[in-house]
């Protein structure tokens, strides 16, 4: 435990020495620092986890400093090790770990080589700060940190216009959910009296029972401030246009860590979301709606990381559904898994980039399947994990585990039933669009000519993450548990009752996600002219339209936002406020004009001027004294 806040350290200082060297750093050592300040923080999260589980899995606390203290808000510079926040740590630096070790081959000879790292390092600084504070206020530090590195690392080449705009677009969305999230914390510190995360889970039943409205209210500001880092809906239009970033960035930021804090955050916060059982069900339901847009936008895309951009926001959107149906561990275990096989097939996709040249266009590559089988036993591994298929990979136990839990639910409250036949729906299109990308990628007509790669530090990651994809890691679900269950995360029971109904349910699902494969094998394998064809009429294109723009969210905004944001600016930049009072300085230099436009030395013109005026005073006083009668 004492080596615990060395996790921390050791990237923060890696961003230092990076952030200060900048280009005066070989890149071998800016590799060095970048890779190895992870790979201690990996190898002391380790040690701080052994020494957790021999001491019982107890939670414990590593107070450094208190931060500040101000009329009674005094929160400390403290750590906060239990089962949660010890998956978190593990799945950040580990997962982390070999996303640094892939970075340093892909992004050799990049410009600004060391700001890169440098920025990698920071993030995972933050987004360990924001997993192990043990209180709001140190939470929400890294919660911005992490948001500070996304904008960073997606407008990293900041030299094309369109990438600062992806930049600057997730950093105001992400700022919207972080406002929501600033009020929750407002409102959280008004009912508790501090921010402290264990006393406020310890004592939510009592507190936030007597004002049921109040409790609604902040459940609903936490979750949409979740909802703003983990992309949903309405919340989730940068997460796509964030693939503007090197492939590594979309790897570790966007798919395994930062883009999953807000179930951590509502899984950690659980006790709070179980007041309000209105605010979980709307949780669910976004989940759901999320991840079947999600789902049809990724079956059309034509960019290799647009479409797993909206995977990623499908399968987020699985989780949130079982965190609404009160399946913590499971949407959890989905969380891992999906860091997994998400950064296996981001980490796969950028070496295909590098291998076509940079081209990122599904249509533009093909026949890679004869030049690299490497990679494509990585994408069927990571794809089939995506497909949930069943038995091979750990995406079926844990995405099923996710479906059986809402069914479960279903059989009390209907809704839950409803939104199990949407996740299913969700897996058959997901089985159509992986199938889809491997084929074309793989097997499609070679349209640019391959370029041979190589590398232990390309190959590793790779091989390590695959094997952590298939079902060999079904292994780690118990430990899993087990460390949940210590941090007090409730387990979802289900009833004796409904185990049968519950594995039909699952076994529905899994039947399903085949018959989408069967389809996706027919439509791109043997009738691919038929689908073209239906794409080009004038039905079929609108539709590919309509999803293609993820159901037009990005122009909705456009009218509703952004452009009445711009208008006002343009009335804004004109400064209304100090031409108005600007009005006073005119009227003064114009009557100066005026009266020394009257200076011209004529003796005739000031004896008529002083007449004229002394005809005016007497016109007034006969007016005044007539008006006085």
């Amino acid at each position: 435990m004492s080596y615990l806040y060395l996790t921390v350290l050791f990237p923060l200082i890696g961003f230092i020495l990076l952030a200060a060297g900048r280009n005066k750093l070989p890149e071998n050592v800016a590799a060095i620092i970048g890779v190895g300040s992870v790979g201690l923080s990996a190898l002391f999260a380790l040690i701080a986890g052994m020494g957790f589980v021999a001491n019982g899995s107890v939670a414990q606390v590593q107070h450094l400093w208190t931060w500040f203290n101000v009329a009674g808000l005094a929160p400390g510079m403290s750590l906060h090790l239990d089962g949660l926040s010890l998956l978190m740590l593990g799945m950040v630096t580990g997962v982390g770990f070999l996303i640094h070790i892939f970075a340093a081959w892909y992004m050799r000879g990049e410009e600004d080589f060391a700001r890169f790292f440098s920025y990698f390092n920071l993030f995972v600084a933050s987004m360990l700060l924001l997993v192990l504070g043990d209180n709001l206020v140190l939470l929400f530090l890294g919660w911005e940190g992490v948001g500070l590195c996304s904008y960073l690392l997606i407008g990293y080449y900041y030299q094309n216009p369109d990438n600062g705009f992806a930049a600057i677009k997730a950093f105001t969305v992400t700022r919207i959910g972080d406002v929501f999230l600033l009020i929750a914390l407002f409102l959280l510190y008004q009912q508790f009296g501090t921010l402290h995360i264990a006393t406020i889970v310890e004592n939510a039943p009592q507190v936030l029972a007597g004002n049921h409205s109040l409790a609604i209210w902040t459940s609903l500001m936490l979750f949409l401030g979740a909802a703003g880092k983990s992309a949903q809906i309405p919340l989730q239009t940068w997460l796509a246009d964030a693939m503007a970033g090197p492939t590594p960035v979309s790897a570790l930021i966007h798919a395994a860590t930062m883009v999953t804090a807000g179930v951590y955050l509502c899984c950690r916060m659980f006790s709070v979301f179980e007041m309000t059982p209105e605010v979980m069900m709307f949780i669910s339901i976004t989940g759901a709606v999320t991840l079947i847009v999600a789902g049809f936008a990724a079956l059309v895309q034509t960019d290799i990381k647009r479409i797993l951009a909206y995977s990623t926001m499908s399968q987020l959107g699985y989780m949130f559904m079982a965190v609404g149906a009160e399946a913590y561990q499971a949407g959890l275990f989905h969380m891992l898994a999906h860091a997994f096989f998400k950064a296996l097939l981001f980490l796969s996709s950028g070496a295909v980039i590098l291998a076509y040249h940079h081209e990122q266009n599904i249509f533009k590559m093909g026949g890679l399947f004869k030049h690299n089988k490497f990679l494509f036993a990585c994408f069927a591994i990571g794809g089939g994990a995506l497909a949930a298929i069943p038995f091979l990979t750990i995406g079926f136990f844990s995405k099923d585990a996710i479906l059986g839990a809402v069914w479960a639910q279903g059989q009390t409250v209907a809704l839950y039933g409803s939104l199990y036949w949407v996740g299913v729906a969700g897996a058959f299109l997901t089985s159509i669009y992986t199938f889809r990308l491997i084929w074309v990628v793989f097997f499609g007509e070679e349209k640019t000519a391959y370029h041979d790669i190589k590398g232990a530090t390309y190959w590793l990651p790779l091989a390590v993450l695959a094997v952590l994809s298939t079902g060999l890691a079904y292994f780690l679900k118990a430990p899993v548990e087990g460390i949940l269950n210590a941090a007090h995360i409730p387990a979802f029971v289900i009833p004796e009752a409904l185990e049968a109904g519950v594995h039909s349910a699952e076994y529905t699902a899994v039947g399903i996600a085949l018959v989408g494969l069967v389809i996706g094998v027919i439509l791109f394998a043997f009738a691919y002219n038929a689908v073209k064809g239906f794409a080009q009429g004038s039905f079929g294109a609108g539709l590919v339209t309509i999803c293609r723009n993820a159901f037009g969210f990005d122009a909705l905004y456009n009218i509703v936002f952004v452009k009445p944001y711009l208008f006002i600016a343009k009335l804004l930049g004109r400064d209304p406020i100090d031409n108005l009072w600007l009005m006073l300085p005119a009227i003064v230099k114009g009557g100066h004009s005026f009266t020394s436009a009257r200076q011209t030395g004529s003796l005739r013109e000031y004896a008529s001027s002083m007449s004229l005026g002394v005809v005016v005073l007497l016109m007034i006083l006969v007016v005044i004294q007539v008006v006085g009668k």
